[in-house]
Formats: structure tokens, sequence, C-alpha cells
């Protein structure tokens, strides 16, 4: 009999195999994939975006699914192990802007070797093109048996980790199998929806492709409560404009907030707002403008604003503040002027929701936490049943927290388990 049974081979039962596999116990780690380490191979961009360097209250409050949750785990083994630990292994790490720990080398293939090359160094038997269809418990589901395969086999263990994944990715193998077995144990699962998601749009601009393919830096998105126009909230950051909406790093941490949104008013598509120059009052706006177009009075507004604002904006603009694109400054009146700097600093979008969960990055809802010991990451309902990663109702945004959260996880599971 094996004393740890991991089912999934992404970051977080890779690290769940290594920390029960160095306290001493046997593993045995089983993937329904050809391959471990899909996720982990393309996160990042390909990069490998390992984790972040923030102090850890940062961190928690970049984990807007259960984020308090992660104190624990985080007792155990932090960002700041994630990168010793990946130092050990031969991979050196550089730090990019917001705190984001890559590979010096930028492979995130090199990252999967080293854990791979690292889990086998410690014995861990593997079974890839293995699927698990069930997992066995006592009669009285109090305790785990074993696990039930596919092909029919069963496996006895006393301590099995649930680390598969949520429903995002599913081409990584992640296609919600853990949620099935959780609910048989009597776990809550909460409900499941898109994080870290493109948003869609249905303004004409959008619709007509104008801003396809334009990149907005250093701007801020809003994401507004339709009856009261107040802000839910916002983020500062790089946005993308799509052929069906938003997509970025901050439209990707709006996007949850818009999921919600809908939920909460079905029927009502999202106010979003986007402020092309968050460090600045619209009076500062103003005053540039103005400034501006007194320095060129013969130029056309369309043509004054090339270099301000960026070029495939500036009719959208102009036609929301219903200014000439060939008038010139002395033809303007200040109310106008006052109108395209108001814009400026909240030009407004439309969101009707977001891509499927399919196409999420993460996948918000899961197990709830609160039926899980946060310092063993075991249920608190049925003895040796363990679960980490993204099966949990925990979710971060963008920028190598998931990843600290599921290799967190993953080891607190695996010395949990190891030492049961």
């Amino acid at each position: 009999m094996t004393d740890v049974i991991i089912i999934g081979g992404g970051p977080a039962g890779l690290m769940a195999a290594v920390a029960a596999a160095e306290h001493g116990a046997t593993v045995l780690l089983l993937d329904k994939g050809k391959k471990l380490g899909r996720k982990l191979a393309i996160s990042g961009g390909g990069r490998c975006n390992v984790t972040n360097r923030a102090d850890i209250e940062d961190i928690i409050t970049h984990i807007p699914g259960n984020g308090r949750f992660m104190h624990s785990p985080f007792s155990i083994f932090n960002n700041e192990d994630i990168i010793a630990f990946f130092e050990s292994l031969g991979i050196k790490l550089k730090e990019e802007d917001r705190g984001r720990m890559f590979p010096v080398n930028d492979k995130a293939v090199d990252v999967v070797r080293a854990l791979l090359n690292k889990i086998r160094s410690l014995n861990v038997s593997i079974r890839t093109n293995t699927e698990v269809c069930d997992i066995l418990y006592d009669p009285s589901i109090t305790s785990v048996t074993g696990v039930l395969l596919k092909n029919g086999e069963k496996l006895a263990t006393n301590r099995v980790i649930i680390a598969v994944g949520g429903k995002s990715v599913p081409h990584t193998g992640s296609t919600g199998d853990g949620y099935p077995w959780a609910v048989k144990a009597g776990h809550t699962v909460t409900d499941l929806y898109p994080t870290e998601v493109p948003i869609t749009c249905h303004d004409a601009f959008i619709k007509a492709k104008t801003l396809q393919g334009l990149s907005l830096r250093d701007v801020q998105l809003s994401v507004l409560d339709p009856k009261k126009r107040k802000v839910i909230k916002a983020h500062e950051g790089d946005m993308i404009f799509t052929h069906f909406g938003v997509s970025g790093p901050i439209s990707l941490r709006c996007s949850q907030y818009v999921v919600k949104a809908r939920k909460k008013h079905p029927d009502t598509a999202i106010p979003l707002q986007v402020d092309l120059f968050p460090k600045e009052t619209t009076d500062d706006v103003l005053q540039q403008l103005v400034q501006l177009l007194k320095d060129q009075p013969k130029k056309a507004i369309k043509n004054g604003l090339q270099g301000f604002l960026p070029e495939r904006l500036i009719p959208i603009l102009l036609e929301m503040a219903h200014i000439e694109p060939l008038a010139i400054y002395p033809e303007l009146a200040h109310a106008k002027l006052r109108e395209l700097a108001q814009l400026i600093k909240s030009f407004p979008l439309t969101a009707t929701g977001t891509l499927s969960i399919e196409k999420a990055f993460v996948t918000g809802g899961g197990v709830s936490v609160k039926e899980i010991q946060p310092k063993r990451m075991e249920s608190k309902l049925v003895k040796g049943l363990f679960f980490c990663g993204e099966v949990l109702d925990l979710h971060g945004y963008t920028g190598g927290y998931n990843i600290t959260v599921a290799f967190s996880t993953g080891y607190t599971a695996g010395k949990a388990a190891a030492g049961q």
C-alpha cells in the first residue's frame, strides 16, 4: 500500500509530491495526461512566473478569493521558500515589475524539468495516462481507503491529495474532476465562475473593431455598479482592446467583478471606465489640453492631440464630446474642452460579461475552504483526504499569485499527509 496518492501533476500536485517524499512517505503521483507540469509549462506566457516577491500581507491582498486562508499555508511554505527551493534546483530567478519572479533564461520548460528531476530523485512513482474515476472511502465516509481508476483497478492508500485544478485551461487536464469527489465526501463546492479572463463589451467601436490591438499603458480600469454608478473595483496598469472587448493585466483583474455584478444585475450591462491619466486630476488634464492646443492655434484639433492621446482613440473621444475634428482652438468653447478632459479621465465602455470559464486563466469558486484545516490542507470531514491548488475556493490575480497559492498549499498538503 502506498502511503500517499496524489491526483494531478500540476504545480500543486508536483509540489505536494516533493513535500510528501521529502518527509519520508512513499508517494504515487497519478495524472490522466501524457505529460506532467503542462500548466506550469505555459504559465507566464511560457516564461513561468514562479512566484511574487511582495511581502505576505501584500500577496494576500492580491488573492481576492479567500486570501486570508493563506496565512497558515504561508507559515509553512511561502514565496521566499519557493524562491529558495527553485534556486536550490539550479534555477536562477530574476525579479521583474510588480515583484514577479521568473527564471533568468525565461524558459518555463527548465522549471518543469528541474521539478520533475527532483521528484524522480525522491523516488516518487509516476503514472501518466492514468485517469482516476473515484475516491474510495470507508462505509461511513469518515476516512479514505484508496482510489478507483477508470480501467477498474483499485489502489489502496489511506491518504489522498486531490490536486486536479479547476475548470480553466482544460487542455492542461483541468476539467473539474475533483468537485464530484469532494461532494461525495460531504464537501461544499461553491459556485464556479471565470476569473482572470478577458471582458466582453458591446460598444459600437468594439463591434467595429476600430480599436482592436490598441494597447494602453499605465491606465486605470474601473468596474461600476450599474444602478449606483459607484466604483466596485479599479485596477491600474496595462490593457489591450480586442475584437470582442478588452484584455491585458488590469482587464483580467477586473473580470471577476464584472462576473459578480452581472450575477447581481443579470439583465443589465456593466459600465466600465478607463482613466487614461490616473495620476492627474481632470483640471490637470484640462490645463494640458488648453496649453497644447493654444500652442497650435491653426491646427485641427484631431491633429493637435496626436502624441498626447492614442491616435485611434482621438476620433472616438471627439465624437463623444461632440467636437468637430477639424475645428481649431479659437473656435472651441471652454466647456467642450472640459467635457473632453472628463472623457479622457473616464472613457466609457459597456461590459456584457466575460469569456467562458474554459477560456479563463483561473477558476473562481471550488471546494469551500471553511471545511479545510488550513495548517494541513486536510478535510475537516474525512480523515486522509487533502486538497490543494485551484480545486479549492482560492484564487489570486495573475502576476505569480495563483502559482504561489498552488505551491504553498501543495507543499503544506504533502508535508501533512506524510506526517500523518
